[in-house]
């Protein structure tokens, strides 16, 4: 089997089966989904349509990343991938293109995988472009969405997502990858999600948590010199104003144009 897809749910309500029937829909049908439901009350679970590629388990757990190690235990398929309750895939073929891609990559096994790709942001109505490179400023500033990265499986069975961080524990986890488990990059270049926007991670207070979580995991995997550069680039550049702009609807599109011819020059350079 390709792809194992968790869904990790709690009290959904319609969220669930829309996410759940974007998955059915692809016209790729190598895959299995895997809902982890932490015992919800409101019936969601109930309304999913019988279809012998979904298992459900239900079980009580400690958060979204602890729903998200118990369902990769579960997890049969050769690549992992987490669609979150809201967010449905970007098209009916993006399956399709994102196996494509890792077959003609020559990807046989013997390195870890990501392939990851762009997010349809749906409260901007904006397509963020990933970072083609995954470089040591890329890790320290703008990692995919994990709605954007298929994992192959041994890296996480190899090491689940850290319960110490409440709401950075993938972030964490992406670096890992890249430092301690050499993991390889497909960037796919297409937009693979549907983001709905506005969830767990996004909150006021959250977002605050999440500031304190990055300063603390980027210490543990960047050397000190540069993380002291990255951050005088990010305050020279005015990040809050950049991240203010990133998230309005009105000025979303022309960030995202600026960003893109960024990345573009970026990767030119590199090559």
């Amino acid at each position: 089997m390709f792809l194992s897809i968790v869904v990790v749910c709690w009290n959904a309500g319609a969220k669930l089966k829309m996410t759940v029937d974007s998955i059915l829909s692809q016209t790729c049908r190598d895959y299995e989904v895997v809902v982890e439901d932490s015992e919800s009350g409101d019936g969601s679970v109930e309304a999913l349509p019988r279809d012998p590629r979904i298992r459900v388990f239900r079980e009580k757990d400690k958060g979204i990343y602890d729903g998200m190690n118990r369902a990769v235990k579960r997890c049969r398929g050769e690549f992992i991938y987490f669609l979150n309750c809201g967010d449905t895939f970007f098209a009916e073929n993006t399956l399709e293109l994102v196996k494509r891609a890792v077959e003609e990559s020559g990807y046989d096994g013997s390195r870890p995988l990501i392939a990851y790709g762009d997010i349809y942001e749906r409260l901007t109505g904006q397509v963020a472009q990933a970072n083609p490179v995954m470089d040591d400023f890329a890790c320290f500033r703008n990692v995919p969405n994990h709605q954007a990265c298929f994992y192959s499986s041994d890296l996480l069975g190899e090491r689940a997502f850290d319960l110490k961080y409440r709401v950075r524990a993938d972030y964490e986890h992406f670096l890992f990858c890249k430092y301690t488990a050499g993991t390889g990059f497909l960037y796919l270049g297409f937009p693979t999600a549907d983001y709905e926007g506005g969830g767990f991670s996004e909150s006021a207070e959250n977002r605050e948590i999440a500031d304190r979580e990055h300063r603390e995991i980027t210490g543990k995997y960047l050397p000190a010199g540069k993380l002291f550069l990255y951050r005088a680039y990010l305050v020279l550049t005015l990040q809050p104003l950049r991240f203010k702009l990133a998230n309005d609807a009105r000025t979303a599109a022309f960030y995202d144009r600026v960003k893109s011819a960024v990345y573009r020059r970026r990767t030119k350079q590199d090559s």
